[in-house]
């Protein structure tokens, strides 16, 4: 536990509960920092649909053998008053920790975020992290025409230097690298524009088909598509952010989809095969929660550099909108982030009819 110069403020490492935990101090601390964000959500969005569900996080926070991560909470005279994550690559990136913080409003220009960023880092400089990456997410409207922005220092875009995230990574050392831009997606989609934008995009791939399924990739394609997820990290822009190539192979595939069901996700992936050679040349994800069953996220979408031009993402998203379609009906919109350099991707889910619905600061703090 660490004490701050801030009368009355601990900051605390969260354990994840374990069965028979219910009621503990343990289970409620994991409870007080999802009604921080849940409340963040709410504030900010008016929904929870980028939220995460109870049985996420008790998955999520357990970690693997590819990703440690850390949470901690803060407390003012016994108050859940913020909170901070610390994620730690195991396999590639050793150098690099993302780093979230949060703190609720009501409490917010004391040195609660300050403090909590400050264990954040520490506890990633411990274990041998120099570069230090977080985001944070603002709606579309805080956004206003003519305010003055910061720009990218390597990537488009910028974000407006008033805004609260930014006054505090600029004063926390960090440099904005890149911009994303979230959209949003209103399902039904017309099948009309559908078939259309189908039609058009198949006359640009011949040679290809689209190969789907839900949960778990079929043996015969596991290999296959473990290599194309291998490229998302050396294919997708990821501007100045330190990246490496992370090494994808059928056993990591398999871990993330056994994740993902024990976190109570469904996921639905379409992807676009080369019929000649059997390699996958595109995919797309969305992640649908039965909790959350008004909305569906969106997860990776790549098309391999050698494929490109060819329509395969726009292929592959139309697939996975019409598998949503039947396996997911309650589902009312589509949430998608991209990065504001990809215009090929953004171009693809304007087409589909995605409004813009947020943006998204990506921050970078290099030790010396």
């Amino acid at each position: 536990m660490a004490e701050d110069a801030v009368t009355g403020l601990a900051i605390t490492a969260v354990a994840i509960p374990q069965p028979g935990d219910e009621g503990t101090e343990r289970a409620a601390s994991l409870l007080a920092c999802r009604a921080l964000r849940d409340g963040h959500h709410l504030a900010k969005w008016g929904n929870l649909d980028r939220g995460s569900t109870l049985r996420e996080d008790q998955e999520y926070w357990r970690g693997t053998d590819y990703e440690e991560r850390l949470q901690f909470l803060a407390t003012l005279d016994g108050v859940p008053v913020g909170t901070c994550a610390v994620v730690l690559p195991l396999k590639e990136n050793m150098s690099v920790a993302w780093i979230d913080v949060l703190v609720a409003a009501p409490y917010r220009r004391r040195g609660i975020g300050r403090r909590l960023l400050a264990v954040a880092e520490e506890a990633a400089h411990s274990r041998g992290r120099r570069v230090f990456e977080g985001y944070c997410e603002e709606p579309v409207q805080e956004q206003q025409p003519g305010t003055e922005e910061l720009p990218a220092k390597s990537g488009s875009g910028g974000v407006p230097l008033n805004l609260a995230s930014t006054c505090f990574a600029l004063a926390s050392g960090y440099e904005l690298e890149q911009v994303e831009r979230s959209g949003r997606l209103r399902l039904p989609v017309d099948p009309e524009l559908l078939d259309g934008l189908e039609a058009d995009a198949r006359k640009h791939a011949d040679g290809y088909r689209v190969v789907a399924w839900q949960g778990s990739c079929p043996e015969s394609l596991v290999d296959a598509y473990a290599a194309l997820k291998r490229r998302v990290s050396a294919d997708v822009p990821t501007a100045g952010l330190e990246a490496e190539v992370e090494d994808w192979d059928a056993a990591r595939v398999r871990v993330e989809e056994q994740g993902w069901e024990r976190s109570g996700v469904v996921a639905l992936v379409a992807a676009v095969q080369h019929s000649g050679t059997g390699d996958l040349a595109a995919f797309t994800v969305l992640s649908y929660r039965p909790e959350r069953p008004r909305v569906l996220i969106q997860e990776d979408t790549l098309v391999a550099a050698p494929h490109r031009g060819r329509r395969l993402g726009m292929l592959a998203k139309i697939a996975n909108i019409r598998l949503a379609r039947e396996a997911c009906p309650a589902a009312e919109s589509v949430i998608t982030w991209n990065a504001s350099e990809n215009r090929h991707m953004l171009a693809i889910n304007i087409s589909l009819g995605f409004k813009p619905a947020g943006f998204e600061g990506e921050w970078q703090k290099r030790l010396e």
